[in-house]
């Protein structure tokens, strides 16, 4: 049921009726027979953001039609000073297969020119429309993902993908009935300044829950150098001598802070502001924070906007909705002017104390390889002597890590959280190449001490089992462990409580998110699993039997695990499936009628993102979960949701 799906064998072309890509535009589709549909169909661009010299990726889906597509053409054009298209990419779903290269037509293809700003696309389905398998487009579904470059000498500023609607040659959707109108959102690229790292950065959204009231500790005499204005970026867009930089030295820390005109930057609210960006580069492994007051926050939190910190070091993706200005304040004594209460968000170095505790674990633990300093991400409120630490949000935040120069992207297998005993644990991280260095796009629902390992791990016993992959790639991240003796023992069915941690260590969640206590009568306080079952209730991942018991060492079944896996799809905001589609998902399978109510929307939730597949046309939800499946369900939890 859970292995994945075999590659599909080349499909064999009947469309041989297309013509060469570089005759798009003397191809003419079918005509509409027959009254228009009610509906345009609807096409839809992802607006992205980018930096200079830096690729980003351009997903475009169908949101809306009338009836299924079967056939589209289209011509995007772009500014060619500023932007290059890299690829394209065919939807990895089975409506439409790669281009060909044994000299058929194939169902699929492109044109890039460069030279001209301009990419041809053409896609006409060649499967039997009759059959259950008919290969058709229907709306939520991808059409192709673009990865476009923005060159090393682009501006910051914003660029727009663009068609021309109303030329059939350039843009045309069929179905089988009609070729209805069209209809194009989105395609909006932000390009922001490259840092000297290269680094680049994306967004995220949660609470600022676990913050404590404190009195900041007087540091050493420091010593301020003379106050410059900086640029900052408003949705990509200079906003010149909006914000004044110094650069102060305590002992031999020194700190760079970037202070935001906020009178200037609430003013571009009202005009759409979404991305507030205070790059500061040249100031090497330095501190650097952003200061900005709770006003501009919580005028930011009511647009969904983001702050984004861009330094040498890395870089920080906050939601102004993340920092919770209401909460702070409450915490603050509840008084406070949201003008005098300053929010500071800041990537600085680790201490030498948190650096040898990584060393140390990493030593510890064998064969792991400490790859980049220890970085610490924090955000600060600050009102009259007293500071609030924003240390936990209720959703994923991203930040990154700059790689050192020379040390090469797939020499990382994880980023890890330094723990307050000393240990390392894995968070979900991500490799991004950069056009100088690399980067290792981490995502956490904390604030902490953050570094790259790299730790390959294999088992004797995978060498030929078809989840190998899966597990070794799990592994080298620290979400599961062997057996003993280099063993996985992969088709051993899993417990509930050892399918619990490896999902929570997987989604990086390693503490309760609050200071609930669950009432599980066989969950005893000194067993391995009490702070896995306590972390996974706090998340409302796990919610046990009528009875007020867990049964930790009861193998899960499929149903079971199911219904886990669909509680963290919220979390990390993937779609569920709805009532209307669950029986239309379970009825692709021969037993799909008998997977129990209390179940039947968490398993088809799992096969809409294509968590699992099934076995022969069965799902067995019954049976048990083995090590194996559990490795390739969480690995594919992570992977669709972006986090690795």
């Amino acid at each position: 049921m859970l292995q994945p799906k075999k590659k599909r064998a080349k499909m064999k072309k009947t469309m041989s009726g297309l013509i060469m890509l570089t005759l798009l535009s003397s191809l003419i589709l079918p005509g509409a027979a027959g009254a228009r549909p009610a509906l345009p169909s609807q096409i839809e661009f992802s607006n992205v953001s980018v930096q200079a010299g830096q690729s980003v990726k351009v997903p475009v889906k169908l949101t809306q039609n009338e009836y299924p597509v079967n056939a589209y053409n289209m011509q995007i054009d772009y500014d060619k000073s500023t932007l290059e298209v890299v690829r394209i990419t065919p939807a990895a779903s089975g409506n439409i297969a790669s281009s060909s290269t044994d000299g058929d037509v194939p169902d699929f293809q492109y044109q890039i020119n460069n030279a001209e700003g301009w990419v041809r696309i053409i896609w006409v389905n060649s499967k039997d429309s009759s059959q259950e398998d008919s290969g058709l487009i229907d709306a939520g579904q991808p059409l192709f993902e673009m990865e476009i470059k923005a060159k090393s000498n682009a501006a910051p500023g914003t660029t727009q993908l663009t068609v021309v609607q109303d030329d059939k040659e350039h843009w045309r959707f069929n179905n089988l009935e009609y070729s209805p109108p069209a209809e194009l959102s989105g395609g909006t690229i932000t390009i922001t300044a490259a840092s000297s790292g290269g680094n680049s950065s994306s967004p995220s959204t949660g609470s600022s829950g676990g913050g404590s009231v404190s009195t900041p500790v007087s540091s050493a005499p420091s010593t301020p150098a003379a106050t410059k204005g900086v640029d900052i970026y408003v949705n990509g867009q200079k906003q010149e001598q909006s914000a004044t930089a110094s650069t102060s030295t305590a002992g031999n820390k020194v700190t760079t802070t970037i202070q935001v005109d906020n009178n200037k930057v609430i003013n571009q609210v009202g005009n759409g502001l979404r991305t507030l960006l205070l790059p500061v580069s040249g100031t090497g492994t330095n501190t650097v924070v952003g200061e900005l007051n709770a006003k501009l926050v919580k005028t930011m939190e009511g647009s969904n906007a983001e702050v984004v910190i861009q330094t040498d070091t890395g870089t920080y993706t906050l939601p102004a909705s993340q920092i919770k200005v209401d909460q702070v304040v409450k915490q603050l004594g509840g008084t406070a002017p949201l003008e005098d209460v300053t929010i500071q968000i800041a990537i600085a170095p680790s201490n030498e104390t948190k650096k040898a505790a990584i060393e140390a674990a990493a030593s510890k633990m064998g064969n792991t390889t400490v790859v980049a300093a220890p970085v610490d991400f924090e955000v600060k409120a600050v009102y009259n002597g007293q500071q609030v630490d924003v240390n936990r949000f209720n959703a994923y935040v991203e930040r990154s890590i700059t790689l050192p120069e020379g040390v090469d992207g797939s020499k990382i297998t994880t980023g890890v959280v330094l723990q307050a005993d000393g240990t390392m644990l894995h968070v979900p991280t991500k490799v991004i190449k950069g056009k100088v260095n690399d980067s290792a796009v981490i995502n956490s629902l904390t604030n902490s001490t953050y570094a790259l390992i790299y730790h390959p791990t294999t088992f004797n016993d995978i060498s030929s089992h078809w989840s190998r992959a899966d597990v070794e790639d799990l592994a080298s991240r620290l979400v599961v462990e062997g057996e003993g003796d280099q063993q996985f023992a992969p088709d051993r069915s899993i417990t509930r409580a050892e399918f619990t941690a490896v999902l929570l260590r997987g989604l990086g969640l390693h503490s309760p998110e609050n200071d609930v206590t669950t009432a599980f009568t066989d969950v005893k306080a000194d067993s391995w699993y009490e702070n896995e079952v306590q972390t996974a209730v706090s998340y409302g991942l796990i919610s046990g039997y009528t009875d007020n018991s867990f049964r930790p060492n009861s193998e899960i079944s499929r149903a079971e695990a199911m219904t886990i896996v669909s509680r963290a799809m919220k979390l990390v905001e993937l779609a569920q499936a709805d009532a209307s589609e669950t029986a239309n998902l379970l009825g692709t399978y021969s037993d799909g009628n008998k997977v129990q109510p209390w179940a039947a929307e968490s398993v088809a939730s799992a096969i809409k993102q294509g968590l699992v597949q099934g076995d022969d046309g069965k799902l067995m939800t019954d049976a048990d979960v083995s090590r194996a499946q559990t490795a390739a369900i969480v690995k594919r939890l992570l992977a669709k949701a972006g986090l690795i």
